[in-house]
């Protein structure tokens, strides 16, 4: 085990040592997640809300690809260009 120690500025930052960045994949302007467990604290590079929540909701419909779904939203704003006109 590794141990790095910096120091907090007086507005509570803490820079993330750059071996630290690049082992977690964490890029400039990345949001972080401070994982708080009992009394130690983990850092990970943070999930989009898409990840943490794809495949939580179910449907009785059969799912379709990408290319399904891009015909389907083709085929309604050519619908409702010709509604229009």
């Amino acid at each position: 085990m590794k141990e790095l120690v910096k120091t907090v500025t007086s507005k509570g930052q803490v820079t993330i040592p750059a071996e630290v960045r690049k082992l977690l994949g964490i890029a400039p302007r990345a949001k972080v997640a401070f994982i708080v467990e009992d009394s130690q604290v983990r850092l990970a590079p943070a999930s989009s809300i898409v990840e943490r929540t794809a495949g939580s909701l179910r449907s009785r419909k059969a799912v379709k690809s990408a290319k399904q779904l891009r015909r389907v939203a083709e085929q309604a704003i050519s619908d409702e260009v010709v509604e229009r006109s």
